[in-house]
């Protein structure tokens, strides 16, 4: 079996980068942390995450996401299953955080799209069936 462990971004300043993950994600802590020099450059990074799962935030970051609305070559965002997913709306909006856009209209889960301070698009998704034809009904 294969699972995703990580992902790494490179932000523009991790205390930032931390309010929408920390809202999002309450039970995950700062795992380890340390300083790096990327090619020349000096960075800071945190492990973000849970024992089986985090986030790698690397500092120093320069420049622009890449227009979510383009069809240019990079990442158009990550997805988390929760099993609750008003709950995460409810903290990602006290944390000042509006969704960027809706999910699709689904009777067997329901999800949302955030970008957090980076420009990252992070979808939610939560599931309303455990049946694995329900769950990944293609339309």
């Amino acid at each position: 079996m294969l699972q995703l462990e990580h992902l790494n971004l490179v932000v523009r300043d991790i205390e930032n980068s931390l309010t929408f993950y920390r809202a999002a994600f309450p039970h995950w802590r700062i795992r380890g942390e340390g300083k790096a020099d990327w090619y020349g450059t000096p960075r800071n990074w945190v492990h973000f995450g849970d024992d089986y799962q985090y986030l790698t935030l690397n500092d120093n970051g320069t420049g622009e996401n890449r227009d979510l609305k383009s069809n240019s070559i990079g990442l158009a965002h990550f997805a988390y299953i929760t099993e609750d997913l008003d709950a995460i709306v409810r903290r990602l909006a006290e944390a000042g955080f509006s969704p960027a856009k809706a999910g699709s209209e689904d009777p067997y889960r329901k999800n949302i799209y955030f970008i957090d301070n980076d420009g990252f698009e992070v979808e939610f998704v939560e599931y309303l069936s455990d049946i694995p034809g329900e769950r990944n009904l293609y339309r």
